[in-house]
């Protein structure tokens, strides 16, 4: 097998630990935006089917991979599904509301007909009573006061206007699992004929949704991972039941905001990146964090501080969204957060027991983790080296945030890639062979990533290749 990745073009302690993920969209189709992309640091691209055809997409994972074997870096592939998206319909001109108005709503309604105002999903089979409904970025809220013959009767809880397609959050209303929608079934199914690393499902309410997603990718034979994202208020109150039966975690602050309060969501962040660490499994913050890049070429302090934030409540990924996608600057987006990380990083680094709250049950797996952390801090090692057929080793080390990097050897190109977004893991692949770590650490020496007399912990198992059999831990001086 060819080596399919390349050593760091930097010494291995410089290399930044929190990985970026980047927004494909309009401003970076074509072949050379995402190899700029790449090289300027990110880890991860991120694909918004929300937006765009199947043809563009397949277009865009074939460019992603052309970089990955170009620059030859391991690269994670999210499908961001859209979900039940929920928006105003078509009608002309500006709605006026007025604070106890009554409003009506009605599934394609024609408002100039029968003054209901239009909506592209039939919520009357989902909205009680009592519920409130935030329309147009929460700029008009208005509660429900009845639902009759499909019909949504509401009353106006502020001034405000309404225009058409704008988005409507309901942070009371249950969808009773029904958030994956026949366009995501159909953008799914896309997904599983695609060279496709992770599948991120929107609105997640219960780790139930979780369940049914998996049920479908592994009907449809599919590989990938399931990111759920956090952006109701559900998701908040069913918080770690959410993250154990997902792979990986997004704070989707957007409309997270919107269902619970702006206020609580620094809080549910770093919640949500303590359970992340406790469960082994990589979280993402996302949305907005270089909003000003979209237009200018300099972000703010307050964007600045969010990023670095993120990196020192332990993030392993931040994301860019409309920054990379739609946005004037996107390569200049992506040097500015990777400039900010290794500031970060150089400056504050990781503090290993400040999630003590969320500390790890008990398995061997955890046990033998713990111990390589203990080890490699007393031998001074340089760098943990761990052998992996699934990924769940160097995930469950980099949930401690140690001290030193990690390095991952793989059999598995897909399993490097997924590995792509977790906090400090350097994926190669290599042969499956009872001296894999070993090999690759001589590797490392000749390609001056390592010097004679650094120490290496290697972690691996007695049968290579097997799923779950990882039980030796080993010290070795490079010579």
């Amino acid at each position: 097998m060819k080596t399919r990745f390349v050593a760091p073009k930097v010494p291995i302690a410089s290399y930044k630990r929190t990985k970026i993920i980047a927004t494909v969209g309009p401003s970076t189709l074509d072949y050379k935006s995402i190899l700029g992309l790449v090289k300027s640091g990110a880890n991860g691209l991120r694909l918004n089917f929300s937006h765009g055809t199947h043809e563009q997409h397949a277009q865009s994972i074939k460019h992603i991979r052309k970089a990955q074997d170009e620059y030859r870096k391991p690269l994670s592939i999210i499908q961001d599904l859209q979900g039940p998206k929920i928006r105003l319909g078509d009608c002309e001109g500006v709605i006026n509301v007025e604070k106890g108005q009554s409003l009506t709503f009605k599934y394609k309604s024609n408002y100039e007909e029968t003054g209901h105002i239009p909506i592209q999903y039939d919520l009357s089979k989902k909205v009680k009573r009592g519920e409130n409904m935030y329309l147009y970025d929460g700029k008009v809220r208005v509660r429900v006061t009845s639902v009759k013959n499909s019909i949504i009767h509401c009353r106006a809880e502020n001034n405000g206007i309404l225009i058409k397609r704008k988005g409507i959050n309901l942070p009371d209303t249950d969808f009773g699992g029904d958030i994956i929608t026949e366009k995501d079934k159909r953008d799914i199914a896309f997904g599983s004929t695609q060279d496709i690393d992770y599948v991120a499902l929107s609105f997640v309410q219960t780790a139930d949704d979780i369940n049914q997603l998996r049920k479908i990718l592994r009907n449809l034979g599919s590989q990938a991972k399931i990111i759920a994202k956090i952006e109701t208020k559900s998701a908040v109150e069913n918080l770690e039941e959410i993250v154990e039966a997902s792979d990986a975690v997004m704070v989707a602050r957007g409309d997270l905001a919107l269902e619970t309060e702006p206020e609580s969501v620094p809080v549910v962040q770093r919640k949500i990146i303590g359970l992340g660490r406790k469960h082994s499994k990589p979280t993402i913050v996302a949305t907005q964090m270089l909003a000003s890049m979209t237009e200018t070429p300099e972000p703010t302090r307050a964007e600045v501080s969010d990023v670095a934030n993120a990196v020192v409540v332990g993030a392993d990924s931040v994301m860019l969204s409309d920054e990379t996608a739609s946005g004037k600057y996107p390569i200049d987006a992506v040097k500015v957060m990777k400039r900010v990380i290794i500031y970060t990083q150089n400056h504050m680094p990781m503090v290993s027991d400040d999630y003590q709250e969320y500390e790890s049950g008990s398995s061997a797996q955890n046990a033998i983790s713990n111990a390589i952390l203990g080890i490699a801090d007393d031998v001074k090692a340089k760098v943990i080296v761990a052998e992996t057929r699934s990924g769940a080793t160097p995930m469950v080390i980099s949930s401690r945030r140690p001290n030193q990097p990690i390095i991952a050897v793989t059999s598995e190109v897909r399993v490097a890639q997924q590995l792509a977004i977790a906090f400090d893991v350097k994926s190669f692949v290599r042969p499956i062979s009872k001296h894999a770590a070993g090999r690759l650490s001589d590797w490392l020496y000749k390609e001056k990533v390592l010097k004679k007399g650094d120490i290496v912990v290697s972690v691996s198992g007695r049968y290579p290749g097997v799923i779950g059999t990882t039980d030796t831990i080993k010290v070795r001086m490079v010579d």
